[in-house]
């Protein structure tokens, strides 16, 4: 798999915003005290949305939302594109980011998604601009031998199977739990959160904490729930 496959496989801008959402919602209360693999930031800028993946080994996407489409770029360390394949001048892999649009140009040199020294750290780069309708990516001649050469098959997983069971199958793999599927169903909807719901998911989560993260996030939130105390 490529970027090329990923952006035919990608849904729709909306879509995709309410599934980043749903993850990050989802993953909140399964793990709610610790370091997450996805976030959501809906005050990014005055007009920017972000949607972000790390997983603390070095990989990582992220993904803005803006009023122009969405821009994505993502970074597998093991990756043959990587911008780290040469031991003198690191630079992007040709093609990668070569045709990232006028509108989002400014993302490939942005500050959060480059190095100390201003390198793009991406191994793959996609696009939706508003007046296209669909995903785009450059041209690039990926080096032979490799299933998935930009990391974007496994970086991109729970996006490209956007059920409550992926989300399922991943959390409980990675945090050993089991997890309520019909709880993960109800989020993926983006049903507003109360304290049946988030017990249902996580009977250890602190319903407090969880909804302050909700609020934060944007996600909805039933009226009947306590609302956190605000910071002194």
């Amino acid at each position: 798999m490529t970027v090329h496959d990923v952006a035919r496989m990608l849904s729709d801008v909306p879509s995709l915003r309410r599934l980043c959402l749903s993850v990050a919602m989802a993953e909140t209360i399964v793990n709610p005290g610790a370091e997450r693999h996805h976030s959501f930031d809906p005050n990014w800028s005055e007009t920017e949305e972000l949607a972000s993946m790390a997983n603390g080994s070095g990989d990582e996407f992220d993904i803005v939302f803006s009023p122009a489409g969405a821009y994505v770029r993502g970074f597998d360390h093991e990756s043959p594109l990587s911008p780290y394949r040469h031991d003198d001048t690191p630079e992007p892999w040709p093609g990668v980011v070569d045709a990232v649009p006028t509108a989002y140009q400014r993302y490939v040199r942005e500050p959060a998604f480059t190095d100390e020294d201003g390198t793009p750290v991406v191994t793959v780069c996609l696009w939706h601009e508003a007046e296209t309708g669909r995903w785009q990516a450059g041209e690039i001649a990926f080096p032979e031998g490799h299933p998935d050469p930009d990391g974007s098959g496994w970086l991109f997983e729970l996006l490209l199977d956007p059920t409550p069971e992926a989300f399922q199958a991943f959390a409980e793999d990675y945090y050993e739990t089991a997890v309520a599927i019909e709880a993960v169903r109800h989020i993926y909807e983006l049903r507003p959160l109360d304290r049946a719901l988030i017990t249902s998911l996580n009977p250890t989560a602190p319903v407090e904490d969880v909804l302050q993260k909700a609020l934060t996030m944007g996600y909805p939130v039933a009226p009947a729930l306590p609302r956190p105390h605000a910071p002194r």
